[in-house]
């Protein structure tokens, strides 16, 4: 991954990540009850602190000019709906999941998991990215098919996933049993040294004459995790393709990758009825000719579902630009960090929330999600890559955790917009008022509206819904998710 270019990205972009200054508060969300007639749940974070993801007084619906709409008035029509969402989450890595398996006892990590995982004691986390074999926040290098220096096993004889089952299995079988549901995405970072053209983990690429070889290392690995008890929904076809490192990475410009899903892969998973989508590029929002070079040609684009996207370089706006030429094909946030680079709360509060969750939302995404769910106070464990990334939550080597920023950027979104809802349309805040927002129904039936100031001053903003509309003061610098049936 490109972490080591992230502090250029942070000149142009802003902030988009922090720890909290102090330690953020340990109040655990409980259900909320959104049926009550004529009442809108509110859950507020500031870029203060002093509200973390805090439920407060709920509001009153009224009949439309009962009461004079404050300025601000936005209209929403939940029978127009646009895309439907899968999840909010982050990355299982091989870090994340030694440290929650080998770090917490059973009691804590029990806890740790229902507060992230449990969608009506915590906060619902409904989408995770695992990494096929290493990444560059794992414990060592691997692949599934190791082999030494100068050997090949072109059957792929010796394929295991035994190294993930010390922590990922473990950990992901225990997320499963809290969430049946939860959507899975697997990456590979690298094919293994045999197949590339370094004879090595760390950078070089595909060769060709392994590419069916490497199409049937994606179906063994599909089948592998099938059989413990794990369905992977979709899978891209390289990490950051367009960056190689010494961490296990490959590059695979798109030429490549088009032909090798159009003649390889594609053709293998519909031989073998595999249903689990095919995702392109999982790289910066800065190159989107990539995927849209591939999804022209119709005979790699067939067995194509989407293409995903991560944040270290350009503007979220490239997720419209491939989903205006190409509607029917779905788009995917997958990654993006924070660290140490980026501090203060408040702001990267308001960055993530602006680009990653709000933002990419209404760039027609069907899910965000973040980078390491979890890492130790040293920010690692770590292998060759970056050397300040943060996770989600901290768990410290004396059994703290921590809950950044990300958390509740996540919980906003993930707590109550349930999968398979649909992002509905609403009116835009105008620029100058500093709101932005975006509206869900969910398949209950609730609707949801997630709001941001990024100004300085309280903003009262009235929400129309047909004959009904309610009214909401906003402080600056806040987040709020407003639900309602």
């Amino acid at each position: 991954m490109r972490k080591l270019l992230i502090a250029v990205f942070i000149g142009l972009s802003g902030a988009f990540g922090s720890c909290s200054g102090k330690s953020p508060a340990t109040e655990t969300p409980q259900p909320t009850d959104t049926t009550t007639a004529n009442k809108v749940a509110v859950w507020v974070t500031n870029g203060t602190q002093s509200k973390l993801l805090k439920s407060e007084n709920a509001l009153s619906i009224v009949k439309s000019g009962t009461v004079p709409p404050s300025a601000n008035l936005i209209n929403i029509d939940f029978g127009s709906k646009l895309q439907e969402i899968e999840g909010f989450g982050a990355a299982l890595t091989g870090s994340s999941a030694y440290l929650i398996n080998k770090k917490l006892n059973a009691t804590q990590r029990e806890t740790f998991l229902k507060d992230l995982f449990d969608p009506q004691t915590g906060i619902g986390v409904s989408y995770l990215r695992i990494t096929m074999g290493a990444s560059d926040f794992s414990l060592e290098d691997f692949t599934y098919d190791d082999l030494p220096a100068g050997q090949t096993d072109a059957t792929l004889s010796k394929f295991s996933i035994a190294k993930d089952q010390d922590d990922l299995l473990p950990v992901l079988k225990s997320v499963v049993g809290l969430q049946p549901s939860i959507k899975i995405m697997a990456t590979p970072w690298s094919a293994p040294a045999w197949m590339k053209t370094s004879g090595k983990l760390g950078g070089g690429s595909l060769k060709p004459e392994w590419y069916a070889a490497y199409a049937n290392y994606f179906v063994k690995y599909l089948d592998a995790y099938k059989k413990e008890g794990i369905t992977i929904d979709a899978l891209s076809v390289q990490n950051e393709p367009l960056h190689e490192a010494a961490y296990p990475s490959m590059g695979m410009d798109s030429s490549a990758q088009g032909e090798f899903i159009k003649n390889h892969l594609g053709p293998l998973f519909k031989d073998n009825g595999i249903k689990t989508k095919i995702l392109l590029y999982d790289h910066n929002w800065d190159r989107p000719g990539y995927p849209m070079s591939i999804l022209s040609d119709p005979k790699a684009s067939q067995f194509v579902a989407g293409s995903a996207f991560h944040a270290y370089g350009g503007n979220v706006s490239a997720m419209s630009t491939v989903h205006d030429k190409f509607p029917d094909k779905g788009l995917y946030f997958t990654e993006i960090s924070g660290g140490k680079w980026a501090t203060n709360f408040s702001d990267n509060l308001k960055w993530n929330m602006s680009n990653i969750f709000i933002g990419t939302v209404n760039n027609w995404s069907k899910n965000a999600l973040l980078w390491n769910i979890a890492l130790d106070e040293n920010d690692g464990p770590k292998n060759k890559g970056c050397d300040n990334c943060r996770g989600v939550v901290t768990l410290s080597s004396n059994g703290t955790i921590t809950k950044n920023v990300e958390y509740y950027t996540i919980a906003h979104m993930s707590k109550f917009i349930r999968p398979g809802a649909f992002r509905v349309q609403s009116d835009k805040f105008a620029s100058a008022t500093q709101l932005e927002s975006v509206a869900f129904v969910n398949p209950d039936g609730s609707k949801t509206l997630v709001v941001l100031n990024q100004g300085a001053d309280n903003k009262k903003f009235t929400v129309g819904v047909g004959e009904n509309q309610f009214s909401y003061t906003i402080e600056p610098n806040t987040v709020v998710t407003l639900v309602w049936k």
